[in-house]
C-alpha cells in the first residue's frame, strides 16, 4: 500500500481550535456533494482524544434495497486489519508467547527461506514472500473459503522475491502467516483472539472478524460505480485473515487507535517498536505526515471497500474513513476532513459534468509520450466517454470538467489537452507531466 501524503498544516493552535470553531455544516456539504455526484458511499469519524467530534454517513449499505448507511453500519476495513494483528503479535511478545527474532521455520518450515525469515521480518514486510493476492488468477478463487493448510500450501508454492531482511516489499501473506502463528501459540481462532486481546478490553462493540455479509445486521455490501452502483464480489475472510478480514466502524477505529497510543492495548515499549520505521514502514503501521505534524496509521482496500485510519499523537486527533463505494480519491477526502477539523481552508469540489461532443473528443485520441516518465498514455473513446490507459495499467474513464480538461477523481488525476499543440498535461499528487501526441 502506498503511503498517503496529507498536505495541511497542523499546529498546537489548531489543537485548541479543533473543538471550538469546527464548521461541521461545510463538511456536511462536502460529503453531500460527493454523494449527489455518485463519488462516495461510506462513513467517517473525527475524534479528539476519546471523544467523537464529527461523524457522517452517506449512501447505501445495501444499494439494491435502498438501505441507507448510518453511524453504526459495519464495514470491512481491509489492510487496517494489519494494525490490529501487529498489536496482537506484540502483545504475544509481552506475554512471552513469541519472540521477534524467532524464525518462521518453527511454525511453517515449507515456506521458502523460512529458516531466514523472522517474526520481525513479517511485521515489517521484509520477508521476501511473494504476495499471491497480486496473481492474475486470484480473483477467480478469492470468494471461496480456504483452510489454513490450503493457504500455507499456496504461500509455499510462491517463490521468494528477495533475501529476507534486505528490503521492504508489501506482501499480504506476511500478516496471514502472523494470524496463523497467533492461532498456533494460543490455541484459539483469530476471531476469538481479536475479541480477547483488543475488542473486549477496550469495549469495541462493532469490531470483529468478518463472515458472509448480512445487510440486515447493518453490515454493508461494497460497490463499484459504472453509471450506477454495482455490487462487488465478496472475498471470503478466511483468505485475508489478519491481513484484511476485520469488520468495524469509524467510531470503533478511532477508539482503537487512541487506545493503542494510550497504552491500553500494548506497552509503551511495544508501541515504540511498532512505530519504529524501516524503509518508511513500521510494524503494521506507517507514518502519515500532515505537513509539520507526523501521524501514524494505515489504509485498506478489499473488494469495493476502501479505508483510512490516521492518528496524530501530538494532538490526539484521529480520523477514520470507511467506504463501501468510492469513485473519488480517499486522500482528497482525508485532506478536506482534517482541514475542516483544524480550521484550514479547503474547497467543496466542483463536480458538474461538462458535455463534450463526440467530434471534440476525437481531437484528443491518440498515443502520448513524455521524457519525464517511462510510459505512454493511450487516449481512446468509448461512446461519449474519453478513456485513458497508461502502459501496463487499466483503463480509466475520464469525466469532462471543461472542453479541454478531464478528470479521474478516484486517483486524483487531471488531464488538460491542447490539441492545437498536440500536447496533454497530466496532473496528479502535486506532480505535473507534459505529454506530446505521437499519433
Amino acid at each position: 500500500m502506498k503511503k498517503i501524503i496529507l498536505t495541511t498544516v497542523c499546529t498546537i493552535i489548531c489543537t485548541i481550535l479543533i473543538a471550538q470553531n469546527f464548521d461541521k455544516e461545510k463538511l456536511d456539504r462536502y460529503f453531500d456533494t460527493l454523494v449527489v455526484h455518485h463519488k462516495f458511499m461510506g462513513s467517517v469519524a473525527i475524534a479528539k482524544g476519546d471523544t467523537i467530534i464529527y461523524s457522517k454517513s452517506v449512501g447505501f449499505s445495501d444499494a439494491e434495497n435502498k438501505i441507507k448507511s448510518n453511524e453504526l453500519t459495519e464495514y470491512r476495513i481491509g489492510s487496517i486489519s494489519k494494525t490490529f494483528t501487529s498489536a496482537m503479535v506484540l502483545k504475544a511478545v509481552e506475554e512471552h508467547k513469541l519472540k521477534l527474532d524467532e524464525k518462521l521455520s518453527k511454525y511453517y518450515p515449507t515456506i521458502q527461506n523460512a529458516d531466514k525469515i523472522t517474526i520481525e521480518d513479517l511485521l515489517y514486510h521484509r520477508s521476501g514472500i511473494h504476495s499471491f493476492t497480486d496473481d492474475e488468477d486470484y480473483e477467480s478463487w478469492c470468494t471461496q473459503p480456504k483452510s489454513k493448510h490450503e493457504l500455507v500450501a499456496i504461500i509455499s508454492n510462491g517463490k521468494s522475491e528477495f533475501e529476507p531482511g534486505t528490503k521492504f516489499s508489501y506482501s499480504n501473506p506476511n500478516f496471514i502467516l502472523l494470524s496463523f502463528i497467533l492461532e498456533d501459540i494460543y490455541g484459539k481462532s483469530y476471531a476469538v483472539l481479536l475479541q480477547e486481546k483488543i475488542a473486549k478490553p477496550i469495549a469495541l462493540t462493532h469490531t470483529y472478524f468478518g463472515n458472509r455479509i448480512h445487510s440486515k445486521k447493518n453490515e454493508c455490501y461494497s460497490y463499484a460505480y459504472n453509471k450506477n452502483w454495482v455490487r462487488e464480489n465478496e472475498t471470503d475472510p478466511s483468505i485475508p485473515m489478519g491481513a484484511g478480514g476485520i469488520v468495524s466502524t469509524p467510531a470503533d477505529l478511532a477508539k482503537f487507535v487512541e487506545a493503542l497510543f494510550s497504552g491500553k492495548i500494548i506497552s509503551e515499549k511495544s508501541l515504540k517498536w511498532m512505530t519504529t520505521l524501516k524503509d518508511g514502514f513500521g510494524m503494521g503501521i506507517f507514518q502519515i505526515p500532515f505537513h509539520e505534524t507526523k501521524g501514524f496509521g494505515h489504509t485498506g482496500a478489499i473488494d469495493g471497500f476502501s479505508s483510512m485510519l490516521v492518528y496524530f499523537p501530538g494532538s490526539k486527533v484521529s480520523f477514520a474513513l470507511l467506504s463501501n463505494g468510492n469513485n473519488y480519491n480517499n486522500n482528497s477526502i482525508a485532506i478536506a476532513a482534517l482541514s475542516a477539523a483544524f480550521n484550514k481552508p479547503y474547497d467543496i469540489p466542483e463536480l458538474n459534468k461538462y458535455i463534450v461532443t463526440s467530434a471534440e473528443l476525437d481531437k484528443y485520441t491518440g498515443v502520448y509520450a513524455t521524457k519525464e516518465l517511462p510510459l505512454k498514455l493511450t487516449i481512446t473513446k468509448e461512446g461519449d466517454t474519453l478513456i485513458a490507459q497508461a502502459t501496463g495499467q487499466q483503463k480509466l474513464p475520464l469525466e469532462a470538467r471543461s472542453k479541454k480538461i478531464f478528470a479521474f477523481d478516484r486517483a486524483g488525476i487531471v488531464l488538460e489537452f491542447n490539441p492545437e499543440k498536440n500536447m496533454a498535461v497530466l496532473k496528479q499528487g502535486g506532480g505535473e507531466f507534459t505529454f506530446t501526441k505521437e499519433k
